[in-house]
């Protein structure tokens, strides 16, 4: 593992430290390992969504709890859930396991299909944006 500070260089970020990987036309969003990191044990991963609903940009979508905190979800677009990890109901643990992969939380199909994920993080800003929170 790269440990907390690892970033990917295939998807885009929020400041907020989830992920966002273009699909097909589907956005897969999941949380950083900073984020893991910084949550410790994951114990619960709730989703207040279900596949048809929209959501909005920055808005919640959910709920992650760990033994040390309780933190909110948000999409990082404006769009329509297509899936949900439903993986996550009985094993909130594979997000502590393989955040990058097993361990995704929602697919969101954007409103706007934008291969630059435009109001993201490209993967150089969000290390600058870790390097700014471990100061």
């Amino acid at each position: 593992m790269g440990g907390a500070n690892e970033v990917k260089d295939d998807r885009s970020y929020t400041e907020d430290h989830e992920w966002a990987r273009l699909e097909g036309d589907e956005l897969l969003v999941g949380i950083t390992a900073y984020a893991v990191d910084q949550l410790g044990d994951i114990t619960l991963v709730n989703f207040d969504v279900s596949p048809g609903d929209s959501v909005d940009a920055r808005n919640a979508f959910g709920t992650i709890e760990s033994v040390k905190t309780l933190s909110d979800l948000f999409a990082p677009v404006s769009g329509t859930v297509t899936r949900l990890n439903e993986e996550l109901d009985t094993s909130p643990e594979l997000v502590n396991e393989d955040c990058w992969g097993k361990g995704w939380m929602i697919a969101i199909k954007p409103v706007v299909v934008d291969p630059e994920l435009k109001g993201l993080l490209d993967p150089a800003a969000y290390r600058k944006h870790l390097e700014s929170e471990d100061e």
